[in-house]
């Protein structure tokens, strides 16, 4: 090959365009999808997944999946449909199981701290195994009511979250020591 011929084999390579971040996920979406619905074994997958990666057009990606069809435009809004109705009835569900927990009044204000566990003596004593003694305590300061883990082995939880040390609480929240929870409300 002449010097001038090499030139124009290289200008035409560089003249496509360089395939885009973007283009090498969804690409490698299409091989996840392809791999996933058995239709690329795990060696295929491997090595079209490296072509993908070191591709340097978008001719090259779209040559590593002509026998791969892309999700289409009625697929994608089902599957988006199907995942929206799902993440609802979840927030339905548990919106209505924590309208249905036991009600735990908050104490009225100069009350010392509520200490809660399943020690004797515990104000809120919880006959739960899952309850250690000496669970939290609840004690009310100059900015409201605060929830405190005693170092508790299966967690205190405000709202779903675990607590490390106090958090501030407040009622309607949704507290939980051990697998025992109750709905926070006014004394």
């Amino acid at each position: 090959m002449s010097a001038p011929e090499s030139r124009t084999n290289a200008a035409s390579i560089d003249a496509s365009p360089r395939p885009s971040e973007a283009d090498r996920e969804r690409a490698l979406g299409v091989l996840r999808e392809g791999a996933g619905q058995g239709r690329l074994s795990h060696d295929t997958f491997m090595r079209r997944m490296e072509l993908v990666l070191t591709a340097h057009s978008s001719a090259e990606l779209d040559a590593v999946l002509t026998d791969l069809p892309a999700e289409g435009r009625l697929a994608g809004l089902a599957l988006r449909t199907v995942g929206r109705l799902s993440a609802f009835t979840v927030r339905l569900r548990e919106a209505w199981r924590t309208e249905r927990l036991p009600g735990l009044a908050l104490p009225q204000l100069g009350q010392p701290a509520v200490r809660i566990g399943r020690a004797p003596g515990s104000d809120l004593r919880l006959s739960d195994v899952s309850v250690s003694r000496r669970h939290a305590e609840l004690r009310h300061g100059a900015q409201g009511w605060v929830l405190y883990d005693l170092g508790s082995t299966n967690g205190t939880r405000v709202n779903g979250h675990r607590v490390t040390g106090g958090v501030r609480v407040k009622p309607g929240d949704q507290v939980a020591f051990g697998s025992q929870a109750f709905r926070l409300a006014t004394g």
